[in-house]
């Protein structure tokens, strides 16, 4: 029953975005290079390029690609070379500086968009004074490797950017573990700086596991479902141990049972608290927090921001405080 409900949620969820990159596609085909507003990419756009908050987006389904601002409006669509040209042409004539100083790239999950970032990356830039550049990926469209090879070339693109660091919802960690390898050893790696894992499941996710059969969410979900499920062993192979300091935020209540009982243990009603554990972790908490609202919750915002700030997730005690450094 519980398993019936969830695969209609994620129907519904999956229609709406559905319709909403239709759309956007139809106004990309129509508007050619007007600066027209989109809905910034549902589930069919991934990001391939920042500068600033300009990104360059690719079309999963027809491969085209288009520009965008920070405020989402369209200034090209077409081939990459296109919409890249556009760019350099604003660029010159706009006087826009080079990027430099820090970033903090912010990924969603599963079945999410940019959008589920916003909370955060506000929170971020008021409260720390941080540029956030929230990255959007199609998720359930393409495989883990695919958004993780994208993301790996958003990294690239951020010329003159002397540390990037990463806040991650759920799936959205895996893509950064992902790209994280096939950046290893690369002059890239070196500018990497510290990462906040939101509800992550770095040892896979049961509930995947447990939804392999339902081809309704096979249809919707895609490929990344089985890759969190029972293709997680041959995905877990070619994922980084983060060689930045990174910290983990798992949700609970902080006993046997947890949010959702057909989870083993512990659980924020979507992944379970030990799947969220990886060896080398800086710091770790646990908050009495619903996996999908993980993002928004301002306990989980207070303590990204300081882990951050400070490698970190509670302020030091009086005591380790007073310990030179």
């Amino acid at each position: 029953m519980r398993t019936g409900v969830l695969a209609f949620l994620l129907a519904v969820l999956a229609t709406s975005t559905i319709l909403a990159d239709e759309a956007e596609m139809v106004s990309a085909r129509e508007s050619a290079s007007l600066a027209l507003p989109t809905l910034g990419g549902m589930q069919f756009w991934t990001d391939e390029l920042f500068f600033h908050r300009w990104h360059i987006q690719r079309n999963v389904v027809f491969g085209k690609f288009r520009l965008l601002d920070g405020e989402n409006r369209q200034y090209a669509f077409g081939s990459y070379g296109e919409c890249h040209a556009a760019l350099e042409q604003i660029k010159r004539e706009r006087a826009l500086p080079p990027m430099h100083g820090t970033v903090v790239l912010a990924l969603h999950g599963l079945g999410r968009s940019r959008v589920s970032m916003a909370s955060m990356a506000e929170y971020l830039e008021e409260q720390g004074g941080f540029t956030v550049l929230r990255v959007g990926y199609a998720s359930t469209r393409e495989s883990i490797d695919a958004h993780a090879t994208s993301l790996a070339a958003v990294i690239r693109s951020l010329d003159g950017v002397e540390r990037i660091h990463f806040v991650a919802h759920s799936m959205g960690n895996i893509v950064i573990r992902r790209a994280m390898a096939m950046l290893a050893g690369s002059e890239h790696e070196r500018r990497l700086g510290r990462f906040v894992m939101i509800g992550p499941p770095n040892q896979g996710a049961a509930l995947a596991t447990m939804l392999s059969d339902n081809t309704l969410v096979q249809a919707l979900v895609g490929e990344p479902c089985d890759e969190l499920g029972r293709l997680w062993p041959w995905v877990e192979r070619n994922l980084a141990i983060p060689s930045c300091p990174f910290g983990i935020i798992a949700g609970g209540l902080g006993n046997e049972k947890g949010f959702n009982p057909l989870l083993p243990g512990d659980d924020d009603a979507v992944v379970t608290v030990e799947s969220t554990q990886l060896d080398g972790a800086a710091d770790a908490v646990l908050l009495p927090v619903l996996h999908s609202f993980m993002p928004s919750e301002r306990p989980v915002q207070e303590r990204t921001l300081r882990f951050l700030r400070s490698g970190r997730f509670e302020p030091p005690s009086a005591t380790e405080a007073a310990v030179p450094r």
